[in-house]
């Protein structure tokens, strides 16, 4: 029963986040719950019956209708976090799958900052801040890291609102379509590799990547 009552309280925290992004949230579930509803049972009720056309396009309707609400909650949940220092870095530490995240492994008082990310395709350096200032702290690390792991493929990422940049609702995907180069237990080889070399360097503050006021990013955001 406890579990039933913290799922219901975390979806009505996840709506009211997601109603103050988009406002009208609420009828456009509805909308879509009744459509798809009557889309699938109108055709089944006239081949077969009424109660088999329910039957079916009830659970058909919860389901678009649970979709479209789990794509608004994320896109709000984005969009609370743009543009803010370690949204990146937020976004990377849901994600399912074999990633590791250093969050600031390079950080200016200025708050611009690079994130490390080790997965299949190699280390992937994320970027935070203005496109000009964040392009020097990328390079330094590249080449700190090249030379840590000169066999190993190294990606750059900026993330921020600039038109060259891409967007915190991007991260994910960008990541995900790298090409796999490593297996696992390399993955695992070059997360000590990495650790090993970070020891010897002067440890840098290290920010804590933002949530949402009085929400959770939701789960449809873990890839």
């Amino acid at each position: 029963m406890s579990k039933i009552r913290g799922y219901l309280s975390s979806l009505r925290e996840n709506f009211k986040l997601t109603r103050k992004v988009h406002r009208w949230v609420g009828l456009e579930m509805l909308v879509i719950f009744v459509g798809v509803t009557a889309l699938i049972a109108v055709p089944v009720a006239f081949f077969l019956n009424w109660l088999t056309g329910l039957l079916i396009g009830l659970p058909v309707g919860l389901l678009a209708m649970t979709f479209w609400f789990s794509r608004r909650a994320m896109n709000a949940a984005y969009s609370q976090i743009e543009g803010q220092a370690g949204a990146a870095v937020a976004v990377i530490q849901q994600m399912r799958g074999n990633w590791t995240i250093t969050p600031a492994v390079a950080v200016t008082r200025n708050q611009d900052l690079v994130s490390r990310v080790v997965g299949r395709p190699g280390v992937i350096l994320v970027g935070e801040g203005p496109s000009q200032r964040i392009a020097h702290l990328l390079a330094n690390e590249r080449k700190k890291t090249a030379r840590w792991l000169p066999e190993i493929p190294i990606y750059e990422i900026q993330v921020g609102v600039e038109p060259e940049q891409i967007s915190v609702s991007r991260v994910q995907r960008e990541l995900t379509r790298l090409p796999k180069s490593l297996r696992p237990a390399e993955v695992n080889d070059v997360r000590r590799r990495l650790d090993a070399f970070s020891k010897k360097d002067s440890p840098v503050p290290i920010p804590k990547g933002p949530l949402p006021k009085g929400g959770k990013i939701p789960k449809s955001m873990r890839g």
